[in-house]
């Protein structure tokens, strides 16, 4: 997939690399937040994209293909991913909710569902797609306040002496999906697991959009201490970086998909709040948090986990980061924020 390539300009004002090679790619979960974005950025590459989806015909806007599966059985779109280039499976239920026993029976199994059942596809395929990009999460990494973790010295989780013990539970998830995608054998087929950061993006729903209501709302000051590392990567570097990936046939294993510059809490909603042109911000304590994560039935994990993880791995290989700090990634996500709900009027 060493394709010939050609400079373009893409949206954030950033260059990136046109293929003149037009790959099939077939992306499990690509109607979610991750998967749209990666979806139509690579459809506007000219690939031929097909998206594996439990509603095919639900959004009819969608430029790419769709193709209906239920994430635990074989059928039509088996065919999809004979002969295809590039399989990246997105599914897993969202993390975004209260750790009961059922959401939790439901987080792991619909990522080791589909997992195994992909591999299972693959396995029966006279020629399976090249090359296999699973999603991963960087919170498989312990929690971090003193180091960056990446790909080569980074610690996993599970087992902080200074982290609650329920935070335990997506570490173990990252893991079990992890040895679930590595331990199915697939020799014709290479391997990656993306390792992504939260993805600042103006995709409806993502986190960014979160951020930004709390901070035009003046709650936009830190959680708790404030301490916390946040890991985080541009939406224009997380399709670059799958490119990348695509590209660089050398590259397999685990890889952080993430900013180079991780920061605190503090400094990162300061960023925030300077990009949008407010002085304050309301600082939310941890009681606070732990009622708000009760009341929206999420957990304060979410909140509270210094996330530190470094792209080792991209920067060895020669990865150049278009959005490498956090105040130009800010003010361009802002910027354009402006631009598309407000006509750039405040």
């Amino acid at each position: 997939m060493n394709a010939t390539t050609v400079a373009t300009a893409e949206r954030g004002g950033q260059a990136t690399n046109r293929p003149a090679e037009t790959l099939r790619i077939v992306i499990p979960g690509g109607e979610g937040h991750l998967g749209r974005l990666l979806s139509r950025h690579l459809n506007g590459l000219g690939h031929d994209v097909t998206t594996l989806t439990r509603d095919p015909h639900g959004d009819g806007d969608a430029a790419w293909n769709r193709m209906g599966w239920d994430g635990q059985n074989l059928g039509e779109w088996v065919g999809a991913l004979s002969g295809a280039d590039v399989l990246i499976n997105l599914v897993g239920r969202s993390v975004d909710c209260r750790y009961n026993a059922r959401n939790r029976r439901q987080i792991l199994q619909s990522r080791l569902q589909s997992t195994a059942l992909l591999g299972q596809a693959i396995r029966g395929l006279g020629r399976p797609p090249r090359l296999w990009l699973n999603a991963s999460t960087a919170t498989v990494y312990r929690h971090s306040l003193d180091r960056g973790m990446d790909e080569f010295t980074g610690e996993l989780g599970g087992n902080e002496p200074d982290a609650p013990v329920s935070w335990a539970f997506s570490v173990e998830v990252a893991k079990e999906w992890e040895k679930a995608f590595f331990g199915v054998p697939t020799p014709r087929t290479r391997k990656v697991a993306m390792r992504a950061a939260m993805v600042m993006s103006l995709e409806p729903d993502g986190i960014f959009e979160v951020l930004l209501r709390l901070t035009r709302m003046g709650l936009g000051g830190m959680w708790g201490s404030g301490r916390q590392y946040m890991s985080w990567i541009h939406e224009v570097d997380f399709c670059r970086s799958v490119e990348f990936l695509i590209e660089h046939e050398g590259i397999l294993g685990a890889v952080n998909l993430a900013g180079p510059s991780p920061v605190t809490n503090d400094e990162f909603l300061f960023v925030l709040r300077d990009a949008w042109g407010i002085d304050y911000g309301l600082p939310l304590r941890e009681w606070m948090l732990s009622v708000g994560a009760l009341l929206l039935r999420t957990e304060t994990e979410l909140l509270f986990k210094s996330r530190r993880a470094f792209p080792g791995v991209l920067l060895r290989q020669g990865f150049e980061f278009s959005f490498p700090e956090w105040p130009q990634a800010a003010l361009d996500l802002v910027e354009r924020w402006r631009a598309k709900y407000l006509g750039g009027d405040d």
